[in-house]
């Protein structure tokens, strides 16, 4: 029987930047949130640091532009830099307003009453936070009011398939109509048709074997849009958080860089302090120097892991400030109050994804791309710490009064076809989806990892290739499951990163390969820009 849901805007995804989004817009657009697990279950909530923001009398815009600049090695995009840095007090006003209760600190007079810490490349402290959970308060927050909007409706463990345009209804032109969406529970495919469609899907570490996100971050977003004529950009940038607790049953538990900006200190087994010969700014290096650094020690002394100290600081102070991270390290036997956090780097942040403009809109009319699905030009070649939050809520802001601009002017999609399941004649093949998932995870994190070469390139884009094949060859028979449609979002991520890196000649930011270690201005300062074979050239004829 089908089933087709119709709304003003879809909107795909459930963190801060799809929530902040849905609640801008309005009271009157009636809008659907589509999420692949609970509502909260997304990188937001498990986000520690902070949100970067100019709040102290002593920083400045343009210090603030200078750090994120410095941080993108010279591939970030200054015009979206000095957009995002001056939307930042704006937004942090209104998360108060929302009820996010962030720490204070009454002593301070400069910072308005914050407690602003400091991060990885940052001159100045400017991350509010809300102890060290902070996405998790923005998270809960941002929950609580969409849940109580009478036009906002909300579909938990719900998870994307494809996005539905004109092309792929064989019509002329290029708009976006809404999208297939399979209930995970029912296991029934649904069409939701919509004005506008946001992907706010987050990003897609689950791509590497040891990564910090949660279990949902496979790309969707991304994959979807390149699937269906978007560009995509910078996807050889991926950002490998320095320090994830290492221990057996710590499975994506981040050790937050507040501890480093409060003056915690990376050491090798020994003891040995390590971070101040490879970058004068030590352990507030940006986040690629560091995890390089902790890589090159434990390869040459064979090591499993390098060790965080901050016992140096008042026990108090520490459970005050830290305290997720204390009652989790606790769990493991590991008092961080006396005890040194074995660490090591795992991957964190998708720098690139869809190409967006500075209202995030793509290259489809009537699709948007927000938060870390999106390429906006923030980053460049590696994102400086705590401007992801700040990036999920200034887009969200810009989409939402872009989308209610046009309101009264975009007519309803047409009809749109159903779901075809006519096709499908094999059951789930649950076993060859779970050995191709494994498969993909180990070689991405073998060869396309945190240093990379030629060879090891070409090695996983021969497999991501195989892997690609298989999935169109045996799987279009199968039914459509969870596992399956991640995996097939997963390989389109891969040969992405992979494509991407084989294209930079160079290293620069996060990506660093053997082959060409240094740094190339003259011929690859520049996007690395991807262009599916369904790409249309706005305004140009089919």
């Amino acid at each position: 029987m089908e089933s087709i849901r119709q709304f003003d805007v879809l909107i795909i995804g459930s963190g801060a930047a799809g929530l902040s989004l849905a609640l801008r817009l309005g009271n009157a657009p009636r809008i659907a949130v589509v999420s692949k697990r609970a509502l909260s279950e997304g990188n937001t909530y498990y986000a520690q640091g902070g949100i970067s923001a100019v709040l102290d009398q002593e920083d400045s815009i343009r210090s603030h532009v200078e750090d994120t600049l410095n941080a993108g090695a010279g591939l970030c995009d200054e015009r979206i830099v000095q957009q995002v840095v001056e939307h930042g007090p704006r937004n942090i006003e209104w998360l108060l307003k929302n009820g996010v209760a962030f720490t204070r600190d009454p002593a301070s007079k400069t910072s308005g009453g914050y407690h602003l810490t400091r991060e990885g490349g940052h001159s100045h402290r400017r991350v509010v936070h809300a102890a060290d959970a902070t996405g998790r308060a923005v998270e809960t927050r941002l929950e609580s009011q969409a849940r109580a909007q009478s036009n906002i409706d909300l579909f938990e463990n719900h998870i994307a398939i494809d996005l539905i345009t004109r092309r792929k209804m064989g019509l002329d032109g290029q708009r976006c109509y809404g999208a297939y969406v399979l209930d995970r529970e029912s296991g029934h495919v649904e069409t939701f048709k919509a004005r506008f469609v946001v992907l706010a899907t987050g990003g897609a570490n689950k791509v590497y074997l040891y990564t910090s996100n949660p279990d949902v971050a496979t790309g969707d977003g991304i994959a979807m849009a390149w699937r269906a004529g978007c560009r995509v950009a910078n996807m050889e940038f991926v950002q490998f958080h320095p320090t994830c607790l290492y221990h057996p049953q710590a499975k994506s538990f981040l050790i937050s860089e507040a501890l480093r900006g409060e003056g915690a200190t990376l050491q090798l087994p020994d003891g040995t302090r390590f971070m101040p010969k490879f970058d004068p700014r030590a352990e507030l290096a940006p986040r690629d120097i560091v995890a390089r650094a902790i890589d090159h020690e434990m390869k040459r002394l064979g090591a499993d892991c390098v060790y965080l100290d901050i016992t140096h600081k008042p026990a108090d102070f520490i459970k005050e400030h830290f305290p997720t991270i204390y009652a989790r390290c606790l769990d493991f036997g590991i008092d961080i109050t006396q005890e040194r956090i074995p660490v090591v780097p795992a991957a964190h942040y998708t720098c690139g994804g869809v190409m967006t403009d500075g209202q995030a809109r793509t290259d489809i009319p009537g699709l948007y791309a927000v938060g870390e699905t999106a390429y906006t030009g923030l980053h460049g070649a590696n994102r400086m710490a705590s401007n992801s939050l700040l990036e999920c809520l200034v887009f969200g802001e810009l989409a939402a009064a872009d989308i209610r601009s046009q309101l009264d002017e975009v007519q309803e999609p047409p009809k749109l076809p159903a779901w075809d399941e006519s096709r499908v004649t094999e059951p789930d093949e649950s076993v060859v989806v779970s050995h191709n998932w494994d498969e993909l995870r180990r070689f991405m994190w073998d060869y396309v990892g945190i240093v990379r070469t030629n060879k090891r390139l070409q090695r996983a884009r021969r497999r991501v290739d195989l892997l690609n094949h298989e999935i169109i060859e045996y799987y279009a028979n199968f039914r459509v499951t969870n596992d399956l449609l991640e995996l097939r979002n997963l390989v389109v991520v891969a040969s992405l990163i992979i494509r991407s890196a084989q294209a930079r000649h160079e290293s620069r930011g996060l990506h660093y390969t053997l082959d060409f270690p240094h740094r190339d201005d003259t011929h690859q300062r520049r996007p690395t820009v991807l262009f599916p074979d369904s790409y249309v050239p706005p305004g140009a004829a089919d």
